[in-house]
């Protein structure tokens, strides 16, 4: 252990930079776009709770889908919108190691709602007979409780020894905290904390990532011996979901990607940018996908406004 090692009660982002006028201006801007992400998941979320007729499996997953957004900015934008008008940027220990703990769920919960999403496709295109014998509510829960779970236990032991690490320094370059930024500061050998990092990425990447591919397989493959009917309809239910899971897979691969260069020989706004798009991009593209794209989300949001303007005008 490195003499100078310490263990700091506080960590400093360094990414941050003294925008002046246009703070007030960054600052509206992030806020707007908070507020889009809260809007835009609570009004899906809504539709699915309140709908009837959308309580089944597809718009069960989509309902997480948006409460997973929803956690995950939580974990992100209240802190970042802070350090916009804030002249400081530190955080304390515990709510770094909260931030983390956060991001990384939410990175984890996304991929395995988006992996049970595939497989309520496939199960609904390629063995429909089976369909209502094998997507019940209640494996539905079961599904979504290993969803919540796994994640916890993956990261558990990655996140215990990342937080016993000792630290030779306190700067991350980051505006938030990361597991690996951490990681960097570290006095002692890291070797054994990278390579588990490493395979824990691997894990819960690449595993959602083949079983989706194979799963959109089998529904090309059955879809080339049907009608052109029903090839139609199913690629309309497919289509958001192949678009919202390439889009968080490219997402997850540069924020993985970012971490693995030296931030330092970047260009902040490079870094910045990356950084936000995992966090920005999918929370604000999920609801508006799947709210244009799948007509029964579509019809039940316009009967919700048209049935509220109609009482607004009786009254």
């Amino acid at each position: 252990m490195n003499n100078n090692s310490v263990t700091p009660s506080y960590f400093e982002f360094t990414l941050f930079s003294d925008y002046g006028s246009l703070r007030s201006l960054f600052f509206s801007l992030c806020l707007l776009i908070y507020m889009t992400i809260i809007s835009a998941n609570v009004v899906i979320i809504l539709t699915v709770c309140l709908d009837k007729s959308l309580h089944q499996p597809m718009y069960i997953f989509i309902c997480c889908l948006c409460l997973n957004s929803l956690y995950g900015s939580a974990g992100f934008f209240p802190r970042f919108l802070m350090d916009i008008l804030s002249d400081t940027h530190f955080i304390s220990r515990p709510l770094c190691f909260v931030q983390i703990y956060i991001i990384h769920t939410y990175k984890g919960h996304e991929l395995n709602i988006l992996c049970f999403m595939a497989y309520d496709r496939f199960v609904a295109i390629c063995q429909p007979l089976h369909y209502h014998s094998k997507m019940t509510l209640r494996k539905v829960s079961y599904l979504l409780v290993f969803t919540v779970l796994y994640p916890v236990c993956v990261f558990s032991y990655f996140f215990y020894q990342s937080s016993t690490l000792y630290l030779c320094g306190y700067k991350l370059q980051r505006i938030f905290c990361t597991s690996w930024s951490i990681v960097q500061l570290s006095c002692v050998d890291t070797i054994i904390i990278s390579i588990t990092g490493q395979f824990i990425a691997v894990t819960m990447i690449f595993i959602p990532l083949f079983f989706v591919l194979y799963s959109y397989l089998r529904i090309l493959i059955v879809c080339r011996k049907s009608l052109s009917e029903f090839r139609g309809k199913a690629l309309q239910t497919c289509l958001p979901h192949i678009v919202t899971f390439v889009n968080f897979c490219i997402s997850v691969f540069i924020e993985v990607s970012l971490s693995q260069y030296k931030i330092d020989e970047v260009n902040p706004l490079i870094v910045v940018v990356l950084s936000l798009e995992f966090l920005i991009i999918p929370p604000i593209t999920n609801p508006l996908v799947y709210g244009l794209k799948l007509p029964q989300i579509r019809g039940a949001i316009s009967g919700f406004l048209i049935h509220k303007f109609s009482l607004h005008v009786i009254q």
